[in-house]
C-alpha cells in the first residue's frame, strides 16, 4: 500500500510555534506544539458540518477537520462514497462505505478525553443506527474509531454511562460502532469549515436531549442574580419550596457560566415548573440531594424533596437544556413527539376542538407559540393555525418518509411541533399542521 504523509501547519497567534500531524497507512501520531503534547480522536456524528462546528466549540480543542474513515477502500472522495452507498442499498456489493466523520485534535492538559466522549455522546442520537436526523446510510453512522487501548477503553465505559442514561429517558439501545481506525481520508476543501462559510447551511445534528451523567472534568464555571430567580448564599428551606417538583439552579461565585445561563433561560421563565437560583451548595433543609456538587451551575430537579434528575454545567446550550427538562415533565407520548418527529393519531389530541380566546404555549418552556384567533377548522384532525406569533417557531427542510415537507419546531424549546402547507386560509394562506399533545392551552383571564 502506497504511504500517505500528511503535514497540517497552523501558525499560532503571537508564537510561531508550527504543529505538524503525520497520518501514515491510516495510523495516526499525536501531534506535538513545543514542549505541549495534544492528541486526537476520530468520531463520526452523522453529516460531519455540524459536527466539526459543535465538537471546535469544546474548550481544549485545538483543530477539528471533516474526513471519512472505518471503510474498505482507501483514496476516495465525496461523489465515490455516495455512489458507493447507492451500490451497497441495491445488493450489488458488500464493501463497508466510509463514515462522514471529524478528526479531533485536542489537549489533553485542558480537556480530557473523556470530556470530549461527553459532548460526542450528547451532540448527536447514537441510537438511530445507519442515520443521523434526515440524512440516511450507513455513511452517516454513529462512530469511535480509536488508535489505542486507552481510546478504546474510554470509549466502551464513556458508552456504558451514556446508554443507563438513554435508557432511563426512554431511548433504546446505542448502535456506536467502536473499532480500530482504517482508511482515514481528508474530505474535500470545501467540506471544511463548512457552517462558517455557510452560515445558513444545513446542520442535521440535533442530539437527544439526555446530558451525560457525569461530567468527566470538573468545569470552571461561577454566578448571577436572576431577578425572577432570588439568587441568595442563604441555605434554602425546603418548606418554602414546591413539594411537588421544583428546580433548584447551584450557582456559584464569579461563574461566567452561571451569567449565562440566566441570561438565556432564567430571565425569561415562563415554564410551569418553579425555579429558585442559589449560592449555597447544599441541598434545601429537609431535602436531599444524590451526591455531591461538582460544577456551576447545576441545575436540580427535585420531586417530593428528593432529587430526581440534574444537569451539570451550561456552556450556552440552551436547547440541549430544554430538551432536558422536557424528558423529565412531558409523557412518553409527547416526548416521541417532540424529540422523535412523532405525529399523534388524528383527531385524538384534547385541544382539537379547543375554541376559548386564549394562547397555545410550548409545554416545557411556556413560550406562546400560537393564539387562538388564528386557529381554524381544517378538517385533518389536528389543530391547524395559519399564523403563528412572531418568531415562535423555526422551519425546516423534512425529507423523510419519500416526502418534501417544511417542518415546524417551537423557537424557545427547539421541541418538534409538525408541518406547515401551503393550503390554509387567508390572510396567510399557510396551514401550521400541529400535534395538539405538544401544545398547552392557556385561556384568557
Amino acid at each position: 500500500m502506497t504511504k500517505i504523509m500528511k503535514i497540517t501547519v497552523a501558525a499560532l497567534a503571537g508564537a510561531g510555534i508550527i504543529m505538524a500531524a503525520y497520518a501514515m497507512e491510516g495510523k495516526e501520531k499525536a501531534v506535538t506544539s513545543g514542549n505541549q503534547k495534544t492528541d486526537y480522536v476520530v468520531l463520526g456524528m452523522g453529516c460531519f458540518w455540524g459536527a466539526e462546528k459543535r465538537m471546535g466549540e469544546i474548550p481544549g480543542v485545538v483543530d477539528v477537520e471533516s474526513g471519512y474513515a472505518g471503510g474498505d477502500r482507501a483514496g476516495v472522495g465525496y461523489q465515490d462514497i455516495l455512489a458507493h452507498e447507492r451500490t451497497l442499498r441495491a445488493g450489488k456489493t458488500t464493501a463497508r462505505n466510509h463514515a462522514e466523520v471529524v478528526k479531533i485534535v485536542f489537549d489533553p492538559q485542558r480537556v480530557p478525553l473523556e470530556t470530549v466522549l461527553a459532548r460526542f455522546w450528547e451532540n448527536h442520537n447514537p441510537t438511530q443506527g445507519d442515520r443521523q436526523g434526515n440524512d440516511v446510510g450507513s455513511n452517516y453512522r454513529s462512530a469511535v474509531y480509536y488508535h489505542d487501548e486507552g481510546q478504546k477503553n474510554a470509549a466502551l465505559a464513556t458508552r456504558s454511562a451514556y446508554q443507563k442514561a438513554l435508557a432511563d429517558a426512554g431511548y433504546g439501545k446505542i448502535t456506536t460502532e467502536i473499532l480500530p481506525l482504517k482508511n482515514y481520508i481528508t474530505a474535500e476543501e470545501y467540506h471544511q469549515n463548512y457552517l462558517k462559510k455557510n452560515p445558513d447551511g444545513y446542520c442535521g445534528l440535533g442530539g437527544t436531549g439526555v446530558k451525560y451523567p457525569a461530567a468527566p472534568q470538573k468545569i470552571a464555571q461561577a454566578p448571577a442574580a436572576s431577578s425572577n430567580a432570588g439568587v441568595s448564599a442563604k441555605p434554602l428551606n425546603g418548606s418554602d419550596l414546591s413539594q411537588v417538583r421544583q428546580l433548584v439552579v447551584f450557582e456559584s461565585e464569579n461563574c461566567e457560566f452561571c451569567k449565562q445561563f440566566d441570561k438565556d433561560v432564567l430571565n425569561q421563565w415562563k415554564a410551569d415548573v418553579p425555579v429558585i437560583a442559589t449560592m449555597n451548595s447544599s441541598a434545601p433543609a429537609g431535602w436531599t440531594l444524590e451526591k455531591p456538587l461538582f460544577a456551576a451551575p447545576t441545575i436540580v430537579l427535585f420531586e417530593k424533596g428528593r432529587e430526581v434528575a440534574r444537569y451539570t454545567g451550561y456552556n450556552g446550550e440552551k436547547a440541549n437544556f430544554w430538551k432536558w427538562l422536557g424528558f423529565h415533565l412531558l409523557s412518553p407520548e409527547q416526548r416521541k413527539i417532540a424529540f422523535q418527529q412523532g405525529t399523534e393519531p388524528p383527531f385524538t389530541a384534547s385541544n382539537l376542538d379547543e375554541k376559548r380566546p386564549g394562547k397555545f404555549v410550548d409545554p416545557i418552556t411556556g413560550a406562546t407559540l400560537f393564539l387562538s384567533k388564528t386557529k381554524f377548522e381544517s378538517g385533518t384532525g389536528w389543530p391547524s393555525f395559519f399564523d403563528p406569533l412572531e418568531g415562535a417557531v423555526t422551519l425546516h427542510p423534512d425529507n423523510s418518509h419519500g416526502m418534501r415537507r417544511v417542518e415546524v419546531r417551537s423557537a424557545s424549546s427547539g421541541i418538534h411541533l409538525g408541518h406547515v402547507f401551503n393550503d390554509g386560509p387567508p390572510p396567510s394562506y399557510k396551514r401550521y399542521c400541529i400535534n395538539g399533545n405538544v401544545l398547552k392551552f392557556v385561556p384568557d383571564p
